[in-house]
């Protein structure tokens, strides 16, 4: 986040290891493209491919082209400079678990110097340390490598603790880049911006003044082509352990000191730490799991999360959650943050919304006071901006108000591109740069406040609550807010 992301960072070798895989093609590929249409920091990069799969080099550029074409917009996609982009890419026969396809890695790293090498594991994370030990055994980390490790790291607190007590054995703590990519979206970014970069909503950023705060990710996909390693995994694990406790953290931590890495990350730790834990009985109270039956989306009929890839009827993993959580700290003492994330939803979109305590004597017509609160809206998918809520008065002769939006659209305030998330964090861990990424004491803080309930959910016995694809999840997860006397931004 710090210096100018325009500076020519010389040559580097990216080696990619799930190179033909569902992330390698969607995003990290489509990314670099986009990295290198722009004419930045590509002259002297090599962009190496390592996987299974027996394939020439002109077989996988085949696989990337035809994967470029269809998650850019044709009009940011051209075959000029994809042929230049081509060029910097190589394919490497390689299976991870096996340390024979190394000598293939080791034959193409020979000659590349003391330039930065980066070590991208966009694999299962049972296969992390096992790459990493046959990376160390083949003499292929040196002094200027980075590794980077996607998510979901472990299956809880102990299977994570082991795979970065190995992986660190190997790798020194400011090589390793715990990857979550919601930190790399530009309003992320934007909401470091208005916490610390202006003082009009640092005086009201606390429990005075915000009356509670709601985030959201809703997907309308299903599981897709990854069904067997979501029945492994479920929502918990995939979402919020990560995603949405990260975005928790950048919102509710204190101003750090500086910009540094470790100054933030210290204060992301704190807000995990003061997490209250739930007993069992409160996981029962306040959480919600559920799993999506047969709907539709957009009017497109879609099965249910059984009917995908063949999932056992029996399945009890869980397509969306619904959690209240709470901090216990001076500025959160009383703020319910409620999170929730959910496959097959009735929209694509990601948002935080902070809502305001409302006024605290009203002066106009009782009829308007139920809609005098103000909201922030802060919008990360589809549409990226910032929406401020306040009241105004409707034109004409009597005193009558209603809500008005203050609309900031980064699209239309920047004339510029945007960068995709996965591009930013690629070149962040080329440049060396820790800020957006997670320190291993925190994601043992992430996972020790996770573990109660999943533990909650196995002793409870109870199935997960069905919802129609389509919907906004199960009923229970707007009973979790009524209860508070508060409902769910889409329903009110």
């Amino acid at each position: 986040m710090d210096g100018n992301y325009e500076q020519d960072i010389g040559g580097f070798d990216l080696v990619l290891f799930g190179g033909t895989g569902d992330l390698a093609m969607r995003k990290l590929m489509p990314g670099l493209y986009y990295h290198h249409h722009s004419g930045r920091d590509m002259v002297d990069a090599r962009i190496i491919a390592a996987a299974r799969q027996d394939l020439s080099r002109e077989q996988y550029l085949a696989k990337v082209h035809e994967s470029c074409q269809k998650f850019i917009p044709t009009a940011d996609f051209d075959e000029a400079s994809w042929l230049r982009f081509a060029a910097h890419i190589e394919y490497v026969k390689v299976d991870g678990a096996d340390a024979e396809g190394y000598k293939a890695l080791s034959a193409t790293l020979a000659h590349s110097g003391e330039r930065v090498r980066v070590f991208y594991l966009a694999t299962i994370p049972d296969l992390f340390v096992t790459i990493c030990t046959h990376l160390a055994h083949a003499g292929l980390v040196t002094t200027h490598t980075r590794v980077v490790l996607e998510k979901p790291l472990g299956r809880d607190l102990a299977s994570a603790q082991k795979i970065n007590e190995q992986v660190g054995a190997i790798f020194r703590e400011d090589q390793i880049f715990r990857i979550d990519h919601y930190l790399g979206k530009e309003t992320v970014q934007n909401l470091l911006a208005l916490r610390f970069g202006n003082t009009l909503f640092e005086p009201l950023w606390n429990r005075v003044a915000i009356r509670d705060v709601q985030i959201t990710i809703a997907e309308q996909v299903g599981v897709e082509t990854r069904g067997d390693f979501y029945d492994r995994t479920g929502a918990l694990r995939d979402m919020v352990q990560n995603h949405l406790l990260q975005l928790l953290c950048i919102l509710a931590m204190e101003p750090p000191a500086s910009i540094d890495p470790d100054a933030v990350r210290d204060e992301k730790l704190k807000v995990l730490r003061a997490l209250k834990p739930m007993s069992p009985q409160e996981v029962a109270e306040r959480t919600v799991r559920g799993q999506y039956r047969a709907g539709a989306i957009n009017g497109k009929p879609v099965g249910s999360f059984h009917d995908e890839l063949g999932i056992a009827k029996d399945s009890l993993t869980e397509t969306f959650v619904a959690i209240k959580a709470e901090l216990s700290t001076w500025r959160w003492a009383g703020v319910p943050f409620y999170l929730r994330t959910g496959k097959r939803m009735q929209e694509r979109m990601a948002e935080i919304v902070v809502n305001f305590h409302e006024v605290p004597h009203a002066i106009l017509p009782s009829a308007v006071r139920g809609s005098q609160s103000n909201r922030l809206i802060i919008q990360l998918q589809p549409d990226q901006g910032l929406k401020l809520c306040m009241m105004a008065k409707v034109p004409g002769a009597e005193m009558r108000v209603r809500p008005v939006h203050l609309n900031l659209d980064f699209a239309e305030s920047f004339e510029m591109r945007q960068w995709d998330a996965y591009e930013r964090l690629i070149m962040d861990v080329i440049r060396g740069r820790l800020t957006l990424f997670m320190r291993r004491d925190e994601l043992d803080a992430a996972w020790r406040w996770i573990e109660p309930i999943m533990h909650g959910w196995a002793t409870q016995g109870d199935r997960p609550k069905a919802y129609t694809a389509g919907t906004w999840g199960p009923a229970a997860s707007s009973a979790l807010l009524v209860r508070d006397g508060y409902c769910w931004h889409e329903e009110s």
